[in-house]
């Protein structure tokens, strides 16, 4: 148990401008003091904890008195890329394998310097770097502060699923309360009402999330993702076009090509599939391809997808929606058993790893 009886004091000089604010609002001194007492209850077993309250209730105050060896402050980032700041010893499978981990899914972003990232890029670099650092608790101060709420609980939904499969232990501080069903804590800490609520045991059900798709018509949308794919920037004007939308906005592409074959007439291949950077970690990527993957095998068509992206792979070998065709540098630039001996690849899949992938 973890109790606390904090009196913060923070005394001013008497310059004139401190005594003219003195003097006109009638205060007592030029002296303030807080007082913060209350306990928070943990047991070994919890992974994930929530400090929230409003602004001013102490919630910085009681995270670095309770878990000062864990607090983060900020970060230095200096580098022209973010890969070189996170830490040396991690190997770049590792910084990769961590950034994926937390929803950080864009390649094209990891060669970008900090300051240029968006505020939910940021907050999941650092985590990810977190999560890269030696401390077992991770105790993220201004959680979720300055991102759109819709991005917030997306976030959180996606940090929690990384941490849970980690060895860390993680505390959110922050004040906004509607991050609590998404980020699914363990126990909650409110420092309104200074009370301790643990949910440990408690089974814990992501909430509802509008997901739709739709068929494009106006193929140039393609722009807005274009930048966030992390191979290719191009796309076949042929491709039928298909948006997701996540709560009413606009966060994912993905287009088919028919594929020609030598032997094999029905053949439908993912041509692109981006999922923007803020709705990435929370498996809606492998949604969407199963949900425009139904269309096409109810139609008779063979559906398959050609993919260098670790994170996909990983997603698809877990499904068993799925069937591994190929995996491994393909020399000649096609894409495994989906192509025919003679067939020309346009996916530029030469020398890459990939993993060729059909819907069973």
């Amino acid at each position: 148990m973890q109790n606390f009886d904090i009196i913060k004091t923070n005394k001013t000089d008497l310059t004139f401008r401190v005594s003219s604010i003195i003097g006109k609002f009638d205060l007592q001194s030029n002296e303030t003091t807080e007082h913060f007492k209350g306990q928070i209850d943990l047991s070994n077993n919890w992974k994930i904890g929530l400090i929230v309250g409003k602004s001013g209730s102490g919630k910085t105050t009681i995270a670095k008195q309770l878990f000062k060896n864990s607090y983060i402050t900020k970060f230095e980032y200096k580098n022209k890329s973010i890969l070189d700041d996170m830490p040396k010893w991690c190997s770049v499978s590792d910084i990769t394998n961590a950034f994926n981990s937390v929803g950080f899914s864009s390649p094209p972003s990891w060669l970008k310097p900090y300051s240029v990232l968006s505020n939910g890029e940021k907050m999941r670099c650092d985590l990810a770097r977190s999560i890269l650092e030696k401390n077992k608790m991770i105790v993220f101060d201004e959680f979720t502060s300055v991102l759109d709420r819709n991005v917030a609980k997306i976030g959180s939904f996606a940090i929690q699923k990384a941490i849970r499969k980690s060895d860390k232990k993680f505390i959110a501080v922050g004040c906004h309360y509607d991050v609590e069903e998404w980020l699914m804590p363990d126990w909650v800490f409110n420092t309104d009402t200074m009370t301790f609520h643990s949910f440990e045991g408690q089974k814990k059900n992501r909430p509802e999330i509008k997901f739709n798709i739709y068929k494009a018509k106006d193929k140039s949308i393609w722009k807005m993702f274009a930048k966030h794919h992390y191979l290719n920037h191009t796309h076949n004007n042929a491709a039928h076009v298909y948006l997701a939308t996540i709560n009413n906005e606009i966060a994912g592409f993905l287009s088919v090509l028919h594929l020609p074959h030598p032997h094999v007439k029905n053949i439908k291949k993912v041509h692109r599939l981006v999922i923007l950077p803020d709705y990435q970690g929370a498996g809606f990527g492998i949604k969407f391809l199963n949900e425009i993957g139904k269309i096409y095998k109810n139609e008779n068509y063979r559906y398959s997808i050609v993919t260098s992206a670790p994170s996909l792979i990983y997603a698809l070998k877990k499904s068993n929606k799925w069937m591994c065709k190929n995996f491994g540098r393909l020399k000649g630039g096609g894409s495994g058993l989906l192509h025919g001996k003679n067939s020309k690849s346009t996916s530029n899949s030469k020398n890459r790893i990939t993993a060729s992938f059909e819907m069973k």
